[in-house]
């Protein structure tokens, strides 16, 4: 049986933190800034972590 292979594309949005989390980028922070506050430009800019209930489908996708 040939070896399970990672998803690349998850791979490249996704990382694992040192405790197992999973790190993520925030989405809608690439066009019509304009209208958006600075407040929520800048927390848009900084990563979170995938929820609970995304949990075992994220990391399906990346470790293989």
């Amino acid at each position: 049986m040939p070896k399970m292979k990672t998803k690349r594309a998850a791979a490249k949005r996704f990382t694992l933190t040192g405790t197992g989390k999973i790190k993520r980028n925030r989405a809608n922070k690439r066009h019509i800034l304009t209208k958006k506050t600075r407040k929520r430009k800048n927390r848009l800019g900084k990563p979170a972590l995938v929820s609970e209930a995304d949990y075992p489908r994220t990391i399906r996708l990346i470790q293989r």
